[in-house]
């Protein structure tokens, strides 16, 4: 069994949005014969790649999930998950190096190491993966893997070692020079099926020796049999290709290869690669962590004999019910099995056992630790850990970065209000960057994202899959307001219709609120009212001599903080209020609980105005990362935004910039901060606190309310 486990490689294809990930994938497919012709990704005949399954992946040309599938090569089993290039869908990226043993990183010969190839990088040394560099693309006008290979070096800090060089480069581009066979494959046939071995040519000898001396002596430092076999000149391929595998797993050295997947040249020497240097299940370490003891890591072994492991790392809305991929860690899963939910602790019957093929499904009875497979019917999260019962451990869960955008949805009609709430709940499920609350205040659904084309891929599947048609605007600020003077109030409400009246007198003061302020030690009782980010309204009992009887006074509590759910300003929350009862009367008859509330209700009409009223916005605390040559970039940006740096953190060849931002001034920040950093900036935000909003801001906010009432009372 731990022979056929050596034969498997769990590998992702990885790359910057337009390096050729699907377009290479689809080419390994068509080698390894798991489909029989090659479509283009924005191919004219419509069919489009094997692995964007989803119509909108074809109309766009872009990758929006990842895409599982295998395929053989030799005596080797390839799992291969092929991940979405831009920034929005990151999280698929993310799950996917969670499971994978190793790696594919796709370059462009052209465009180097670019922002998303930044991000994958970090993904892949989070979770431990090696990887060999593909410099796909070599037939383009400017391609230059040497310089994409000095680029490794200075922008990801790894140790790019060159294993090949082209045969010509641009329209001459024709194959590669393999260094460590010393050996020339060149590509023909209609789709470059036929690999040509052929001498080096002659013309190349000289930098092909270089080359391979500078990759021997890159090897040797990480590989005494080979530093020891170059000394006593007995330097053999299979001791190479050892120290090349040894050093890659190791994470010490990371292989770069070259081709074009378009041209179909470069494809199978990749391949090839993957075999050699890539690690097989047993080589990785993976460990669990004991449920009942959460300090304790339990290592697993990559063996099918062992007790069950798995980790459920993605979920679709299948055909036939709720569609769970998988990767074994260890044990035998078979069709029909019980397995423990180690989060639940239910156990669920595996009805359905399928190997994907991107979009399609082949039935298989049973699989084995280091496979990648799927289960149907069994309800669970993403991150999820099954076992057979006999362990009770559990996986580490993925990264899940924050959503850093958001919009408004309304739906418009009845039929897709119910079909909005299907698909948002079928995609905040799948998906956990995509996130769904309802803002209690305006009662707007607002969904949140990485990016505005992730939320504009759910609003168009919302609309194709559901057909649920919603209109869509940022969400409404949440704005407050406050009082700055303190007054003293005296209000009367009286009111007479025959019979018993309304009689209530009030009086007191009404003063600004610090949060922070304790509360004072005097007499009578005192209620302290729910609290907003610190923000909050007291209400301080201080009548004596029992000129207002007590049974009233929580209705005057009552109708002032009925007042504070909308300001006068512009119909926002108002926080930030003391208020104290000091005097007033009561009548005999005529008095009761809706007479003095009605009474608390007037004092705070009359004096509102007068106790200098302003609006509060909320400001964010807003985290950048990026390169430190974009730090003046950031700045800026942030700066026009009405921005305050609070400070800045470098690293090596990054910076981080802390800031306070209003959130009425982050809306579009993504789009504006991609921009401006070409894509390799990344932003986090949260709640700081409220403050006083500009007056220039404040006139037009009461200008747009006033204008908005008074179209309300027209209508």
């Amino acid at each position: 069994m731990s022979q056929e486990i050596s034969r498997i490689r769990n590998i992702g294809i990885s790359a910057h949005i337009d390096s050729g990930k699907t377009t290479l994938t689809e080419r390994i497919l068509f080698f390894t014969k798991r489909i029989h012709a090659i479509h283009d990704v924005k191919g004219k005949d419509g069919v489009g790649a094997k692995m964007d399954s989803m119509d909108l992946e074809r109309e766009r040309g872009i990758t929006i999930q990842s895409a599982a599938t295998y395929c053989q090569w030799g005596t080797t089993h390839v799992n291969i998950i092929d991940t979405p290039g831009h920034v929005d869908f990151t999280i698929e990226v993310e799950r996917a190096m969670r499971v994978l043993d190793g790696a594919i990183l796709v370059l462009c010969s052209v465009a180097g190491v670019q922002s998303q190839s930044l991000t994958v990088d970090r993904q892949m040394r989070r979770y431990g993966v090696p990887r060999i560099a593909f410099v796909n693309k070599c037939d383009r006008a400017g391609a230059n893997p040497l310089r994409v290979r000095d680029q490794l070096r200075e922008k990801l800090h790894v140790n790019p070692v060159l294993i090949q060089l082209p045969i010509g480069l641009e329209h001459e581009f024709k194959g590669v020079v393999d260094l460590v066979r010393m050996r020339a494959y060149t590509f023909e046939g209609d789709n470059g099926e036929e690999v040509i071995d052929s001498e080096v040519p002659a013309d190349m000898l000289d930098e092909a020796n270089a080359a391979r001396d500078a990759m021997l002596d890159a090897l040797s430092l990480h590989s005494d049999e080979l530093a020891e076999g170059m000394l006593e000149e007995k330097v053999t391929i299979e001791l190479i290709d050892k120290a090349i595998r040894d050093a890659t797993i190791g994470r010490h050295i990371v292989p770069v290869m070259m081709g074009s997947a378009y041209a179909n040249k470069g494809v199978q020497p990749l391949l090839d690669a993957v075999e050699r240097y890539l690690p097989c299940p047993i080589d990785i370490v993976n460990e669990a962590i004991n449920v009942s003891n959460e300090s304790e890591r339990v290592f697993l072994e990559s063996d099918s004999e062992k007790p069950l492991v798995l980790l459920a790392f993605k979920l679709e809305d299948g055909r036939f019910g709720q569609l769970t991929y998988l990767r074994v860690y260890q044990g035998t899963l078979s069709k029909g099995d019980e397995v423990t939910n180690s989060r639940t602790t239910k156990r669920h019957k595996v009805g359905r056992l399928v190997r994907m093929h991107s979009d399609d499904m082949e039935d298989i009875q049973k699989c084995g630790a280091g496979d990648i497979v799927a289960m149907f019917g069994v309800e669970c999260n993403s991150g999820d850990t099954f076992t057979s019962g006999e362990l009770n451990v559990t996986m580490t869960s993925m990264h899940v970065p924050d959503p850093v955008i958001s919009l408004t949805i309304t739906p418009k009609d009845n039929k897709s209000q119910v079909n909005m709430s299907k698909a948002l709940r079928r995609f905040t499920k799948e998906d956990p960057t995509f996130r769904v609350n309802t803002d209690e205040e305006t009662g707007e659904v607002i969904i949140r994202g990485m990016g505005e084309l992730h939320l504009d891929v759910y609003i168009e599947r919302m609309k194709r899959e559901y057909a649920a048609l919603v209109d869509v605007s940022p969400p409404a600020v949440a704005y407050r307001e406050t009082i700055t003077n303190s007054v003293e109030y005296e209000y009367t409400h009286k009111k007479q219709t025959g019979g018993s009246g309304q009689y209530g007198k009030v009086g007191g003061t009404i003063t600004p609120l610090n949060p922070d302020d304790p509360m004072p030690e005097e007499r009578g009782a005192q209620r302290q009212h729910r609290e907003l980010k610190g923000i909050g309204y007291r209400f301080l009992d201080q009548i004596v001599g029992g000129i207002i009887p007590r049974e009233f006074v929580p209705s005057v509590d009552k109708g002032f903080e009925s007042m504070m759910g909308k300001g006068m300003l512009i119909g926002a929350p108002v926080r930030g209020v003391r208020i104290s009862l000091e005097d007033g009367s009561f009548h005999a008859v005529d008095s009761s609980d809706i007479a003095f509330k009605e009474a608390a209700r007037g004092a705070w009409r009359a004096n509102y105005m007068k106790a200098g009223p302003q609006i509060l916005e909320p400001v964010m605390k807003v985290a950048v990362e990026g390169p430190t040559e974009m730090q003046g970039n950031v700045v800026g940006v942030l700066m026009q935004r009405r921005g305050m740096i609070v400070g800045t953190t470098e690293g090596e060849g990054f910076c981080r910039i802390d800031s306070e931002v209003p959130l009425a001034e982050m809306f579009g920040f993504s789009t504006v901060l991609r921009s401006a950093t070409q894509g390799k900036a990344e932003f986090t935000m949260e709640f700081c606190r409220y403050s006083p909003v500009p007056s220039a801001i404040s006139e037009k906010l009461i200008a747009d309310y006033r204008a908005e009432v008074e179209a309300g009372k027209k209508k």
